[in-house]
């Protein structure tokens, strides 16, 4: 999770004050570099000269030069490297492996920004990015590159561009050994200026040519809000952005006048972002004056209360809130204000486990610095924060199926209507529901798209498939004649055995591709275990918001776990 960008703002001044040490240290050490390297060890000083700095205005000079010794060991090491090798080195990646090191010995989660990482994660908080509106997938260097969906209103998607077209050449440049990476790197560009792609499309035999000027491409954090049940909206989080809370605001009036009297909020797989939108998200569910968070660090503003400070929009809407391994940071903020303040009924499995909160210091317009400056406590005083002296275990922990968490007794708190929780391990589900793990069949299909392959062939050939497709013993068939022609291995009773997870799959993949991803969730959900089970908990969620009415009712041993 990213500190709200106030805070990130007071930091950086600091760390812009330091250049001036920096420019000593580099003078007073330069000697023992190459030229062409000064650049390079820029960001590695910076970081030591803002510490060098805070040591001149508050520590005893025997600490300063502590610092200023390190710093000297490190550039000389960096120079007798660059001069001995065995191979020409390059200094901008010993440099950038010197600062990861560094940050590797301070937790899981401070992190060294690069040009390319720091533009993303700038793009990714501001929710839009600046391109042609497309999603593509490209599985190796020997594969097509191919859209799989165009984002609606874009560029891509009023010039009539499809899911399935095949990009062979962008500007001229041909795709072929090409990374998805450098295809999207020659797509994206300024706003305004154009690309010209030439696009392989199934059932035409010649190629044709788009000539696609960029334009501002919003990424949105709320997706597929409709409503999975005639009096319940469904909204899936994917994560928080600049407009997250703006998005979810509007997609509640949305459902609100289709006719929702209940929700499930899906954070699965969302991996967090800003404070400040878990926050804005939590306090719409939650009365004004209710604590939501609080963080506490070593450093001047890293100790803050955060409360409801609206009137809440929907303080009374019945409320289950899905979570899995993958949910983590922001998300779990809101899952633990939702938990702690019994407003809701989390659901799923036990998330990653993230207490800490990184601030963001840009170190040039290029780069910039993640760093953890604080943790954070749920509303009962909770640190969530999983163990991560074992790194290793510690980034398994979202594959690895046997994990099951153990909760210290001293890590024990109450919510506002008396139930038991616990921290040190993510935020457990008040109801929890496994998902089966996929078959090496499914696992096969998915690894070779043959899921996507199939919508594709199957649009062209029934262009006007109805938004209540289904599979049918035909469709099924023309599935297994694909897997054939495509030399696709497959045994004849996995396509039995795996009848029902064939039907979701390939619904998913052709709604998605004739209507828009959107579908693809809709279609999930009919399958989805946890979804499903979400369904049938509301009475269970009424039942806890008038726990925390009435603490003393003792209803909470009546509920789920």
């Amino acid at each position: 999770m990213v500190e709200d960008s106030t805070f990130t703002r007071v930091r950086t001044h600091g760390i812009f004050e330091t250049k001036s040490i920096v420019s000593s240290l580099v003078h007073r050490y330069g000697g023992c570099m190459r030229l062409k390297s000064l650049p390079s060890v820029a960001a590695v000083l910076l970081v030591a000269g803002s510490l060098a700095g805070v040591a001149l205005s508050s520590r005893v000079q025997a600490d300063t030069w502590e610092n200023e010794t390190f710093v000297r060991s490190f550039a000389t090491i960096l120079q007798v490297v660059q001069d001995n090798y065995y191979e020409e080195t390059k200094p901008d990646q010993l440099v950038e492996g010197a600062i990861n090191g560094m940050l590797r010995t301070l937790d899981p989660h401070s992190h060294y920004l690069n040009l390319k990482a720091f533009r993303s994660m700038r793009e990714e908080q501001r929710g839009s990015f600046t391109g042609l509106g497309i999603v593509i997938q490209k599985l190796g260097r020997d594969r097509p590159l191919t859209v799989i969906s165009p984002i609606d209103g874009t560029p891509a998607a009023r010039l009539g561009i499809r899911a399935g077209d095949i990009i062979a050449r962008i500007n001229g440049t041909t795709t072929d050994g090409m990374t998805s990476s450098e295809a999207v790197d020659l797509l994206r560009g300024p706003k305004g200026t154009s690309v010209n792609i030439t696009v392989t499309r199934p059932g035409f035999t010649e190629q044709l040519e788009f000539e696609v000027t960029r334009d501002t491409i919003p990424t949105d954090s709320v997706v597929s809000p409709y409503m999975i049940e005639p009096d319940t909206g469904y909204i899936k989080i994917r994560n928080f952005t600049q407009t997250t809370s703006k998005e979810l605001h509007a997609a509640l009036e949305k459902l609100d006048r289709q006719g929702m009297k209940r929700l499930i909020l899906d954070l699965r797989g969302n991996p967090g972002g800003l404070l400040d939108q878990a926050v804005s998200v939590s306090g719409t569910f939650l009365e004004r004056g209710k604590k939501l968070v609080y963080t506490r660090g070593r450093i001047k503003g890293s100790n803050k209360d955060y409360y409801a400070n609206e009137d809440a929009s929907y303080p009374d809407l019945p409320l289950v809130v899905l979570v899995n391994r993958g949910s983590a940071s922001a998300s779990e903020i809101v899952a633990g204000a939702i938990q702690d303040h019994d407003r809701g009924l989390i659901v799923g499995e036990t998330t990653w486990g993230k207490g800490l909160v990184q601030s963001v210091y840009p170190l040039s317009h290029s780069n910039a610095l993640a760093l953890t400056t604080a943790k954070y406590y749920t509303p009962s005083g909770r640190l969530i924060q999983r163990d991560y002296d074992d790194l290793e275990d510690y980034v398994a922990y979202r594959t690895d199926e046997n994990y099951e968490p153990s909760f210290d007794q001293s890590t024990r708190r109450f919510t506002d209507g008396g139930r038991t929780v616990y921290g040190g391990g993510g935020i457990a589900p008040d109801t929890e529901v496994k998902l089966e793990e996929p078959s090496t069949f499914i696992t096969r299909m998915y690894r070779t798209s043959a899921f996507f392959r199939f919508a594709v062939a199957y649009l062209s050939r029934h262009p006007e498939v109805p938004e209540d497709f289904q599979m049918t013993d035909q469709v099924l068939e023309e599935f297994r004649q694909l897997l054939l022609d495509e030399e696709i291995p497959f045994e004849e009773s996995e396509l039995q055995v795996d009848r029902r997870n064939i039907s979701m799959f390939v619904r998913s993949e052709v709604l998605s591709a004739r209507y828009g991803l959107v579908w693809s969730n809709r279609v999930r959900n009919e399958y989805d275990a946890q979804v499903q089970k979400a369904l049938t908990l509301f009475p269970q969620a009424r039942e806890l918001a008038m726990l925390a009415d009435h603490p003393a009712g003792g209803a909470a041993a009546a509920l789920p776990r």
